[in-house]
């Protein structure tokens, strides 16, 4: 099994609030207070009817593999942490999000696969959002 670096991400007026969550172990998302689109990636207005109401609730942290790819050749930070998954995960709360699934044999990763977030501190008051199996 291998590493994945933790490269800290680019904070923005947009989802300041977002990366500072996952500093305190929570996946925040957003709640559209017009038409109850669930939000994700963190912005100012729903995607759907482009009103400013957004609210913000903390997320469950479950989902399943939707669709996933192993590494075998990472380039750059990642050149020696291949092989590794990169995965999109259905949340139970239904956006889909990129992501890695970690702490498990590559090859043992499936569609449909129960897991659960964890968060891998980037040493720059955030952290990366993964995902781990869960039975």
């Amino acid at each position: 099994m291998s590493t994945l670096p933790t490269p800290a991400p680019t904070v923005t007026t947009s989802n300041a609030t977002f990366w500072a969550a996952t500093a305190e172990g929570k996946f925040l998302l957003q709640r559209c207070s017009s038409c109850s689109t669930i939000v994700w990636f963190p912005r100012a207005h729903c995607p759907t009817c482009w009103t400013e109401t957004l609210s913000t609730f903390e997320a469950s942290g479950s989902g399943t593999v939707y669709s996933f790819t192993i590494v075998r050749k990472g380039r750059n930070v990642y050149s020696e942490s291949a092989p590794f998954v990169i995965a999109y995960v259905e949340l139970a709360e239904g956006p889909r999000i990129m992501t890695n699934i970690v702490d498990c044999d590559p090859e043992s990763v499936h569609i449909g696969m129960k897991v659960r977030m964890v968060f891998h501190d980037t040493g720059q008051g955030n952290a990366l959002y993964r995902f781990v199996p869960h039975s």
